[in-house]
């Protein structure tokens, strides 16, 4: 316990207490002695989304050995908005909810979200209930009351709220769980539960019960629908139908910002402090008052923005928020504690702490100055953002004659008696207790002294790992009328799947493909390996083939011979460079995993994978080169830094050469933060250093004292010369210039290279895919990262507010990106016209780097709501806060530009908005449309990789080895074009004759088992999934991925029905054919017929032997397999 505040009895029922002096953290360090003390509920109100995340920070702080708080969320929607709330805060605040009532704990919440009126109780225990093994339940019965309950049917879980019903197998995101759930059904009783991954969708363990929440905070059931509509006659006049939300609710569907009618859902709505319990206390912190004032300030002012809207008719803002009155009464029964920063309540012991900012030259100046002037019964905790940074701090201190003494929290530093202590804790504010004007305990926070800080985000240890060939070659999202090539028919167009009839007595699943004059031709959807998806010049639409026209023999005939000579060409330039001997690099050693052990997070499975491979690359005699590709924050930068300290650590000097300079800054504080304490000199070229700090480096750069060099295309300039570089990365490689590249070309052919990328240029793309540069893909999200909802549309200052006001109203800001930096400051004008409340500032690159650089900085540290910019924040920008982004004039960016701007939000948990405003579509180019198309589409999390092939179908295909062969990959397509050229280079590599693989799948066996052999649509209704799990069995090449993928169906869909167990044997008997030389399989009951090609490996005694064998027993098929 805190000795220095003994807080006496708690209020009670009706009673309050009240506090003053709150300065800095000392709302939440007293929040944590009334719950360690008075040991009743605590229930905080918060003015702020943003209060609440700065009070969880400081909760595991102050108080680690309490329970975690619950969290009520606000709906993260404004006023009216026609919008759903995101799925994960419902989930949240219906989870909290349903805990609050028994909760003996502390619970946080904005007061945006106190002050809503919310469903009454009833709801709650009506859709609320436990599944357990054992439990008996009617099928039908169970999906409607889910339905009921507001779960949405997919064919697929990813997020809170969603179900996916196959058969017997039930997959149930319940809403407030962290994970979802497999529900396997015997007849009517519920036989297992087991939890799963939704990246991966396989099992992680079983469970005995799950707790099942309802999905919204109004119900969707036939009758609650009708109870709305009829409230809503009796609310609204005039003809309700010309009112679209009554309309959809006339459909029988839930209508968008249905959360804004909720009395019209419930005879009697509710409050969040009716959940809470009876003897719990509410704190209620300083601010609170002024916040209540803005809230329905803001729901009065956008009420009278949409009120004469007669298609959208809303409630006034007293019907969905407690008015002043309720409000007093609610809290006049409640056991309260108020606080004040001045006032006549009991005094705290707190003070302001002096500002402890030093100068650029003596960053620790005012620092020292406090702790030398310590009283002899002061003590001090500093808290230090990360374990790189406190070994840092802890280093500079010691230099000063101060040694801080490592601590784990506060209950740690007050239970021992060192004076000066330090730990790892990512705050903002600090704390200053006075004893009779003397400091007794003070706690800083780095932000505090050098005003920047950085907060990271765990990533989630499970992933899906996505292979290469399938990000590029997946069939799984093919819709109609799409191209595709076929090696045997050419291009034609996919029309989806079909059953049609039964060749031979075989009843299989085909892939429908349409050809030129409406000629359809069915694939069987084991051969799906014959085809790929089209893409090519993306100028015209493809050509389709003729059947039955040698027009497409002849071309395939060009392209392959195109693809060989590609091949060779390029096999000779890497092979130049191969034979040049390497450097090898020391193994890893007890300095690299020391430097490891820093890494505050858990390594995602496709992360390790690239770090490994880099180690192996870097440590073997042959050259590195190789291209790592991930989305935007997905943990490329730390693959750089240990590739980095294996080079430094190994004697060579390591140069980062990166397209900004913001973003130089940003690895320049990585860099240096991981190798603090390390005997390892970080180094910056920037435009905002001086020129005397700019010859320094250069000076030390050419003796050798600096290990690693950070910079722009500086890096590149003949005055930067290396005393031994051995290991260049790149960052964005494609945002460098022609002269930079040649430059970088050089270099390539002397030191081991590293290339980073969110979005791989076509050319990069080309040349790892076809084996001649390595490459490693990391597509796992961090934990609990969402999509960034993307909008394409034309101007509209409406919508301009209403994106900046959602943000702002949780408590985030906005990126304002208008790229013509002649009329920016016309376009702020604008802005502030628009959202006078707004704090908005400017930056571009054409102001003084002092200036810009201190924008930058005051953005970071959220002391301004908009940042209006050029493309300057295109990479460096790290700010989980900033989570809404407008891009005026979308139509003039590049896709692979788009995707880095979209990628500066969406960096914590919450949902991120991406507005692209663009002119009229037909004032835009097609290049354009398509563009902004692509992007809109793809919102998945990883998809970096996509638009790259995305940019080759808009931009054509012709940059692989210039114009000449990009005619001939249009005529049959870049997927199949690489394909022939990856054949070609390992044909090549291995000795081969690259031109005796004509047709090498066209060729493969043809198997007819007179026996259905398929997938059956009741056992796998969704025909995307199965359009990939035929591609999948399609492409394997061992009985070993066979395997794995009988197990991921029978955990995803239930056991596997004999079609589909037939379809699996005649898989591995596909495998088997082609191994041994089988060109053709005929089975059935009387027996089989095997036609061998003339080229096989098997003796003719034992094809003899195999006539005559009768040991099969039981079914053929089975005997086969």
């Amino acid at each position: 316990m805190d000795r220095s505040l003994f807080l006496g009895t708690p209020p009670r029922a009706g009673a309050a207490r009240a506090f003053s002096q709150f300065y800095g953290a000392a709302d939440s360090w007293l929040a944590a002695q009334m719950a360690r003390q008075w040991q009743r509920p605590l229930l905080i109100l918060l003015p702020n989304a943003r209060d609440v995340e700065e009070w969880q920070r400081e909760w595991r702080f102050f108080a680690p050995d309490l329970p975690a708080p619950l969290i009520f969320p606000d709906r993260e929607i404004l006023p009216y908005d026609r919008l759903a709330p995101p799925a994960d805060a419902t989930a949240t605040r219906l989870a909290t909810l349903a805990a609050l009532p028994e909760w003996r704990g502390v619970c946080l919440a904005p007061l945006s979200a106190v002050l809503q009126r919310l469903p009454p109780r009833s709801f709650l225990d009506q859709h609320a209930f436990v599944l357990a093994v054992g439990d008996h339940l009617s099928p039908e019965g169970f999906r409607q009351r889910l339905i009921d309950a507001g779960y949405r049917n997919v064919s697929e879980v990813s997020e809170a709220g969603e179900l996916a019903w196959r058969g017997g197998i039930i997959d149930l995101f319940p809403s407030g769980s962290t994970l979802p759930y497999r529900i396997e059904l015997f007849d009517t009783v519920v036989e297992s539960i087991r939890a799963f991954d939704p990246e991966t969708q396989r099992t992680l363990q079983k469970v005995e019960r799950v707790s099942l929440l309802p999905a919204r905070e109004v119900p969707v059931d036939a009758a609650a629908l009708q109870e709305f509509r009829s409230r809503f006659r009796a609310r609204f006049s005039g003809d309700p139908q010309r009112a679209e939300i009554y309309r959809t609710a006339s459909r029988g569907q839930v209508p968008q910002g249905a959360e804004h009618y909720l009395p019209l859902f419930f005879p009697q709505s509710s409050h969040l402090l009716m959940h809470f319990a009876k003897d719990g206390i509410v704190f209620l912190p300083p601010g609170l008052e002024t916040s209540a004032r803005h809230i329905r300030q803001d729901w009065q002012e956008r009420h009278e923005e949409r009120a004469h809207d007669t298609a959208y008719p809303i409630l006034p803002p007293d019907e969905l928020l407690l008015t002043p009155g309720e409000w007093e009464d609610i809290l006049h029964g409640r056991a309260l504690v108020h606080g004040q920063t001045e006032g006549d309540g009991e005094r705290l012991l707190t003070a302001p702490l002096p500002d402890l900012h030093g100068t650029p030259e003596a960053p620790l100046a005012a620092l020292d100055v406090f702790l030398r002037h310590l009283p002899t019964e002061g003590r001090v905790i500093l808290a230090a953002e990360s374990p790189g940074r406190q070994e840092a701090l802890s280093e500079r201190l010691g230099k000063a004659g101060l040694l801080p003494v490592r601590v784990h929290d506060w209950p740690e530093f007050l239970a021992g008696t060192e004076r000066i202590a330090i730990t790892v804790a990512p705050l903002e504010r600090g704390l200053l207790i006075k004893e009779n004007g003397q400091v007794r305990l003070a706690l800083i926070s780095e932000a505090q002294i050098f005003g920047d800080r950085v907060f990271a985000q765990r990533r989630s240890a499970h992933a899906r790992q996505r292979s290469i060939e399938g990000l590029v070659r997946d069939l799984g999202d093919l819709q109609p009328d799409d191209p595709v090539t076929h090696e045997e028919y050419g291009i034609g167009r996919f029309q989806g799947m079909a059953t049609p009839f039964a060749a031979q007595g075989d009843i299989n699943e085909y892939v429908v493909l349409e050809y030129a004059n409406g000629d359809l031709v069915y694939v069987p959807a084991d051969h799906l390996d014959r085809i790929t998806r089209y893409v090519g010049n993306g100028a015209t639409e493809p050509v389709l083939s003729r059947l039955g026209s040698n027009h497409w023999e002849k071309a395939k005939a060009k392209a392959r011979q195109k693809a060989i000579d590609a091949a060779t060409e390029l096999l000779d330039i890497y092979a130049r460079r191969a034979a040049r001997a390497g450097r090898a690099f020391p193994a890893p050693d007890d300095a690299y995993w020391e430097f490891v052990s820093r890494f505050p997070f858990e390594e995602t499975p496709d992360q390790q994978q690239a770090i490994d491979a880099v180690i192996s690359d870097m440590t073997s005699p042959h050259p590195m080169d190789r291209l790592v590709c991930g989305d935007v924050g997905f943990g490329k930068t730390e693959v750089a830094l240990r590739a980095a300290f294996l080079a430094a650590h190994g004697g060579t000097q390591v140069a980062v050469l990166v397209p900004t300079t913001l973003l130089a800054q940003q690895h320049y504080k990585n860099f240096q933060d991981r190798c603090a304490g390390l005997p390892l000199r970080v180094e910056v070229l920037s435009r905002f250093q001086s020129a005397k700090a700019h010859k320094q480096v250069l000076a030390a750069v050419a003796a050798g004292e600096v290990n690693i060099l950070i910079g722009t295309h500086r890096l590149l300039q003949k005055d930067v010369t290396f005393h031994d570089l051995g290991l260049l990365i790149l960052d964005e490689e494609h945002r460098f210039g022609v002269r930079q590249k040649e430059r970088i070309k050089a270099l390539r052919a002397e030191v081991d290279i590293l290339t980073l990328t969110a979005t791989p240029i076509p050319r990069t793309l080309n040349l790892s895919l076809a084996g001649l540069r390595d490459l490693s893909i990391i597509a796992t999200p961090p934990q609990r990262r969402q999509p960034v909802r993307t909008f394409v549309q034309i101007w509209d200052d409406a919508t301009v507010v209403e994106a900046c006001q959602r943000e702002m109203h949780r408590g985030g800001q906005v990126y304002f990106l208008h790229n013509e930096v002649r009329d920016i400051e016309r376009m702020a004008t604008t802005l502030r016209r628009l959202l006078p409340d707004a704090r908005l500032r400017v930056a571009h690159g054409q102001m003084p780097e002092s200036e810009l650089e201190a924008v930058m900085l005051d953005f970071y540290h959220q002391r301004f709501d908009i940042l209006l910019s050029t493309t300057i924040i295109e990479s460096g920008i790290d700010n989980p806060h900033a989570n809404t982004i407008l891009i005026n004039r979308a139509d003039k960016f590049g896709l692979a530009q788009l995707h880095q701007l979209r990628g500066r939000v969406g960096r914590s948990h919450q949902r991120a908005y991406a507005y692209l405003f663009t002119p009229d579509p037909r004032a835009m180019s097609d290049d354009a449309r398509r563009r902004l198309d692509a992007i809109q589409s793809l919102e998945d999390l990883g998809v970096g990789f996509a638009l790259a092939s995305h940019d080759l179908e808009i931009r054509g295909a012709g940059e692989l080895l210039g114009e000449e062969q990009s005619g001939h990959m249009d005529e049959i397509g870049f997927t199949l074009f690489m394909e022939w050229l990856n054949d070609a280079v390992e044909a090549i590599r291995a000795g081969r004759d690259p031109h005796s693989l004509e047709d090498r799948r066209a060729s493969g066996p043809e198997i007819h088992l007179n026996t259905p052999a398929l997938i059956p649509d009741d056992y796998l209704p969704d025909v995307h999934l199965r359009l990939q799990f035929y591609k999948r069995l399609s492409d394997v090449r061992s009985d070993a991925a066979i395997g794995e993928i009988m197990v991921e169906m029978i955990d995803r869909f239930g056991p596997i029905p004999a079609p589909t167990r037939t379809l699996l044997c005649q898989t591995q008997l596909r495998l088997l054919a082609t191994q041994i030389g089988i060109e053709r399989i005929d089975a059935g009951p009387a027996g089989a017929r095997l036609q061998f090609a003339a080229e096989n490996q098997v003796a003719p005694e034992k094809i003899r032997l195999l006539a005559t064998w009768s040991g099969y027993g039981g079914a053929v098929l089975l005997g086969y397999c």
